[in-house]
This record gives structure tokens, C-alpha cells and sequence, in this order.
């Protein structure tokens, strides 16, 4: 019964969930860091509890969460917001927290080239989206898109997703 481990089945599973748990608790760090600059260092602002509940919600360890709050002082992190168009010339709104604006705008380039769209300059698609009563983005105008392009526009929003600086991404794509 040569090859019959369980470790060898359980490894393979335990490597996708560890990768998995890995990319969104450096996500909820990110959140944590940028919430805690806005509170300039208040570890008891609103902001920052639910940051850390967040945390806290996704199973994330108490002496990580410890680590990233004393780690927040250290790490210069910057909102960024660019604009975009994708696949069959819909408007994107990609939102997040980056240290180097440099590299993630050049990242954010590569993806969108990849997958059939392009940066615009600011103010080039935000005329597309409005703010509701929450503070989020809606489409005025939300535009149809064609099979082969509504498929593209789910690759690329599904790479952007995977990107660690992006936080949250807006599209009029209908």
C-alpha cells in the first residue's frame, strides 16, 4: 500500500487554505494599518475596533492582530484610488491601501493590459459612478456588455481581487 498517506492528501488541501488565510489576513493587516494612521494611533476608535472584529470575525489570531497593531507605526500606507476602463469600454473604480504608489500602479497597468483594459486619468470614470448614503460607489449608467467581454471582465476582476493592495473594485459593467 506503497502512496497511500493521509499526509500526502491532506498536504495539497492544507497548502491552498494556508495560502488562502495567508493572503486575506495580510489583507485585514493592511485595513488595521490604515484605520489606525486615520485615528492617529487611537487604538480604541471605532475605526480600528472594527477593523480588528473584522479580524477577529475571519479567525485571524489574537497575537497577529496584537502584531499589526504595534506594527501600524511603522508601515507609511496611503489610500489609493485609480481609474480605469476594462473589456468593452466599462468604467473601473479600484480602490486600496498600497506603501509604494510606484509599483502599485504599474501592477494595477500589467493586469489591466493583460485583460483588455487600460488606466485613465483622473476623473475620466468617476463621471460613471454616484456615492449613496453609505459612502459607496453605484453606476449612473450601468452599460452591456457582450458575452466575450462580460467574460474578460470577470478574469480581470477576478485578478485585480487577488492583488494585495486592492481593497475594493466598482465597475458600471451591467
Amino acid at each position: 500500500m506503497a502512496g497511500h498517506s493521509k499526509w500526502a492528501k491532506l498536504k495539497h488541501t492544507k497548502g491552498k487554505t494556508d495560502a488562502q488565510k495567508a493572503k486575506l489576513f495580510s489583507k485585514l493587516v493592511k485595513i488595521i494599518s490604515v484605520e489606525l494612521k486615520q485615528a492617529k494611533g487611537d487604538k480604541t476608535a471605532p475605526g480600528v475596533r472594527a477593523a480588528v472584529e473584522k479580524a477577529k470575525a475571519a479567525n485571524m489570531p489574537s497575537d497577529n492582530i496584537e502584531r499589526a497593531l504595534n506594527k501600524a507605526d511603522e508601515k507609511e500606507l496611503e489610500q489609493v484610488v485609480y481609474e480605469a476602463y476594462g473589456p468593452g469600454g466599462c468604467a473601473l473604480i479600484i480602490e486600496g491601501f498600497t506603501d509604494s504608489r510606484n509599483r502599485t500602479s504599474q501592477e494595477l497597468k500589467h493586469l489591466l493590459s493583460q485583460h483588455g483594459g487600460s488606466i485613465a486619468n483622473p476623473g475620466a470614470a468617476m463621471w460613471a459612478f454616484q456615492k449613496n448614503a453609505e459612502g459607496v460607489l453605484e453606476p449612473i449608467s450601468p452599460i452591456e456588455l457582450s458575452d466575450e467581454d462580460s467574460q474578460k471582465m470577470a478574469d480581470l476582476s477576478d485578478a485585480l481581487e487577488e492583488h494585495d493592495d486592492v481593497n475594493n473594485i466598482y465597475t458600471n459593467a451591467a
